[in-house]
């Protein structure tokens, strides 16, 4: 439980400070979207390494000649990486043309 603030201790209050709050709110914008993309590149690499070992484990498993397996599970593995960096380049995209868009409507 809370015990009440001492009365004898002073009290300040502050007035937001516009400028401050924008340049907080624009550091941690800034930050987050570095992160998610961060994130974003994490996860299409253990997605990659996923599907290359699933494809590898299913040559195995169907007992196919070693370099068979190998090169099928390389393939796949280059083409879901360049698709999923794809992805990320194309959503960065999308979302830089929204913010944008969104800029010139406002303007208008």
């Amino acid at each position: 439980m809370r015990t009440p603030p001492d009365q004898n201790q002073p009290r300040f209050e502050f007035e937001p400070d516009p400028k401050l709050e924008a340049f907080i709110e624009a550091r941690a914008a800034e930050k987050a979207e570095a992160q998610a993309f961060q994130w974003r590149f994490r996860l299409v690499t253990i997605e990659t390494m996923m599907l290359g070992l699933l494809v590898g484990a299913a040559g195995i498993a169907l007992q196919k000649p070693p370099f068979l397996i190998l090169r099928a599970a390389v393939m796949v593995a280059a083409c879901c990486f360049g698709s999923g960096i794809l992805l990320i380049g194309m959503t960065g995209a999308a979302g830089t043309s929204a913010k944008w868009l969104r800029r010139w409507w406002n303007r208008r």
